[in-house]
């Protein structure tokens, strides 16, 4: 089964769901691949090492260090790599009241890694945006 494309179909039809837990990104410099002791939700091989993005009990028991946590929310439409614009809606809404995303896009769903504090707020900013698109265009 194909992703959606269309933008407003995806706007309408996101269906955000707040994950249970903080996590947070941590780096491993020089590291190829995640230590078998972690299970990172995601992780990412840059020039400078490997980003790990994982529940922060796991970065704190593995004494890993961080700089911010975050709560993760994922976008349950199954979203097209191709879709355009998707992110860049969401993102830009979320911005205009102040609150900062780190998007991570997957075959099935995109998710948002947004600061614990505004995780309640983005929640109702994304379920604003998806009224919006359902009262904007015909069902």
């Amino acid at each position: 089964m194909a992703g959606e494309t269309d933008l407003t179909q995806l706007l309408k039809t996101m269906q955000p769901v707040l994950r249970e837990g903080e996590y947070v990104f941590c780096t491993l410099p020089d590291a190829t691949q995640c230590p078998p002791h972690l299970d990172p939700v995601g992780y990412f091989k840059e020039d400078e090492g490997l980003t790990l993005m994982l529940p922060k009990s796991q970065a704190d028991t593995a004494g890993l260090p961080y700089t911010a946590v975050f709560a993760l929310i994922t976008l349950t439409v199954h979203s097209s790599l191709e879709a355009v614009g998707f992110m860049a809606a969401i993102a830009t809404h979320l911005a205009s009241h102040g609150i900062s995303v780190n998007p991570v896009s997957a075959f099935y769903h995109d998710h948002l890694f947004v600061p614990t504090k505004d995780a309640e707020r983005a929640m109702a900013l994304l379920q604003s945006l998806t009224d919006s698109a359902c009262s904007q265009s015909p069902a």
